[in-house]
């Protein structure tokens, strides 16, 4: 099978432009408008249906180790923005038996 590129956002815009009967100005700033919601909603969790959500999640502080030297290393706790695919997109994509 050979692999294949994937979708570009210049190609992503002309889609959406060419579907929805839209310039391609008005799905920029449609886009821009849900990437700035979705940054600033992200920490109480933003849901793209049928997509998934990015979700805001706490790391515990844990050991690890340096591959350079091998010595162990103390990583402190943090919090990470998550990506949690929704299982309607995984059943579209990956199609059960």
């Amino acid at each position: 099978m050979a692999a294949s590129k994937s979708m570009t956002k210049s190609a992503l815009i002309n889609t959406l432009a060419e579907k929805n009967e839209m310039t391609r100005k008005e799905v920029i700033a449609f886009m821009e408008c849900l990437v700035g919601t979705a940054y600033k909603e992200a920490r109480n969790g933003f849901t793209l249906p049928g997509i998934g959500k990015l979700v805001l999640v706490k790391r515990k502080a844990r050991m690890g180790r340096n591959p350079a030297t091998g010595e162990s290393i103390k990583i402190p706790a943090k919090r990470v923005v998550k990506f949690r695919i929704a299982k309607a997109a995984k059943d579209a994509i990956l199609p059960g038996k």
